[in-house]
């Protein structure tokens, strides 16, 4: 049985549940990992003479592949557990670090960097940890109460910030200046290193989980489903969440992954100046997740997090043209801000509202259309950026986020979570939309008051 933190606790008492402050550890040592990959490995592969469009089929690649492995992963969590994938998938990594700190061959680089994700979740951001984040997300739900589950991602979330300082801070110390692709390997070979080091640490943290049953509602009902089978009770919001993601993740794929290397470009600044970077965004925003759970309860989880994806949307477009390092640094810290805000609440949604036996095949599947064509947009803007301009994609994602946040409060505004509702007496507006079915196996878990 799982141990579950007291609906009305403190944030330090939702740490103190065992699995939760495990994950907290694990995902502070991944975000590191994540975070010095992230500046490391696009200017690497930069120094080696890889160029906008060659990066842009090497992201192809390992978008497809996180694509693969994270529905796999959802779909297997049921069955295999989630602790599994949170030992290996970091394991992974760990080995692809140690490569990328020995080889310059290109395939291996390709191969390895598709098996640990290089390239997604780069820049200032360490949010995305892999492709076990399904299986995460399902361990995180069921270790605490549902009206702590906010708090719960906004902690994390956290995690993901102090791993990302923690990584950028030890980038911007190791780093270097140009130098020549013959020296290249030995120059990284410090930072991919600890890299690896970090990833081989989250692992072995996962070790000392616990396996949490899933939380079926009616264990009788879904002993006889399959491991591939559809997450049938939470369809109607798995068909909502494929347009409102696939939208996004056109727009993230397009300057996501380029963060890095369009500073590298657009501004000649070097590792030393983009950790230096990334650590002031980092120490600026480190407390923005945890600002999440109060400003959702005063204005709806879905009213603040669709204003914060305009804002995200809007930004880019400043961004973009920005003259100069430092200005382009302040507009990009803005937007970090309101990405760290909006991100546990976007994830503590989708896990609130699908059914139980199914949260972790919701959590993958809701994202494998904006991977596959996060998986493509890439190579548009490595085009772009060697051929057309620094700007256009940037711009064009701009367009792109911003419609995907009409889109979401479109989809999701009568819809609220099952502790919202209980905030207000009962009050739902699902009868306006009778497509939207009440997430019950949530509101009995609810309480009415505090």
């Amino acid at each position: 049985m799982t141990t579950k933190a007291a609906s009305s606790g403190s944030w330090l008492e939702v740490l103190r549940t065992k699995d939760l402050s495990l994950i907290f550890t694990a995902r502070v040592a991944m975000s590191v990992s994540r975070a010095i990959a992230g500046i490391a490995v696009p200017l690497y592969l930069a120094t080696l003479g890889f160029n906008g469009f060659e990066l842009g089929i090497l992201y192809l690649v390992v978008a497809l592949v996180a694509a693969g492995m994270s529905s796999g992963i959802g779909f297997a969590t049921n069955k295999v557990g989630a602790k599994s994938f949170m030992v290996i998938v970091p394991a992974l990594v760990a080995i692809a670090g140690v490569v990328y700190a020995f080889s310059s061959t290109t395939a291996i680089l390709f191969i390895f960097a598709a098996l640990a994700s290089f390239g997604r979740g780069a820049g200032a951001g360490a949010g995305m940890v892999g492709p076990y984040q399904p299986a995460e997300s399902q361990l995180i739900v069921n270790s605490i109460s549902p009206t702590n589950r906010n708090r719960a991602f906004s902690l994390v979330s956290l995690a993901s910030t102090v791993g990302a300082l923690i990584g950028t801070g030890l980038a911007a110390l190791s780093g270097h200046e140009h130098v020549l692709r013959a020296a290249a390997v030995s120059v990284f070979r410090p930072s991919m290193l600890i890299a690896s080091f970090a990833a081989l640490l989250a692992s072995v943290i996962a070790l000392f989980l616990s396996s949490h049953p899933v939380q079926a509602k009616h264990p009788s009902e879904h002993k006889q489903e399959k491991v591939f089978s559809f997450p049938e009770r939470s369809r109607w919001l798995l068909y909502r969440l494929w347009v409102t993601n696939t939208l996004n993740g056109a727009a993230v794929g397009m300057f996501g992954p380029f963060v890095t290397y369009w500073l590298y470009i657009r501004y000649h600044a070097n590792e030393v100046t983009i950790g230096e970077l990334y650590l002031l965004v980092n120490i600026i925003t480190l407390g923005s997740g945890l600002i999440a759970p109060r400003v959702a309860q005063h204005f709806g989880t879905i009213r603040i997090t669709s204003w914060l994806r305009i804002a995200q949307g809007l930004l880019l477009i400043p961004l973009a043209l920005s003259p100069t390092f430092v200005i382009a640094g302040i507009i990009y810290t803005i937007r970090m801000f309101a990405q760290r805000v909006a991100l546990p609440l976007r994830q503590s949604y989708v896990l609130a509202m699908a059914d139980p036996s199914e949260q972790a095949r919701v959590a993958a599947l809701s994202n494998l259309p904006s991977q596959i064509v996060m998986a493509i947009s890439p190579t548009l803007t490595g085009y772009l950026l060697d051929d057309v301009s620094l700007s256009i994609p940037f711009e064009i994602a701009s367009v792109i986020q911003t419609v995907s946040a009409f889109a979401y409060y479109f989809f999701f505004h009568n819809a609220a979570p099952p502790e919202e509702i209980a905030r207000q007496g009962g009050a739902d507006h699902r009868d306006e939309d009778k497509t939207i079915p009440p997430p019950t196996h949530l509101e009995e878990e609810a309480p009415t008051s505090q």
